[in-house]
């Protein structure tokens, strides 16, 4: 954080980013692929988001309501 109370471009979209590329390959992998390493790919790229949408929108939210 810096000095005035901002944070950076990194700290605030820097996920969102890493996030978006993810899905973007995945997706471009899925279309282009036709088995192995390609679907491979395309299911790791595609499953760290849908990972992280599940642990931020679902899992996190009912675990802090019973708190």
């Amino acid at each position: 954080m810096s000095s005035d109370g901002q944070l950076g471009f990194a700290a605030i979209w820097g996920w969102p980013i890493v996030l978006g590329v993810l899905t973007t390959i995945g997706l471009v992998s899925a279309l282009f692929s036709d088995g192995g390493l390609g679907d491979m790919l395309a299911g790791i790229c595609l499953g760290i988001p849908a990972a992280a949408a599940l642990w931020y929108g679902w899992l996190r939210r009912s675990r802090d309501k019973t708190a």
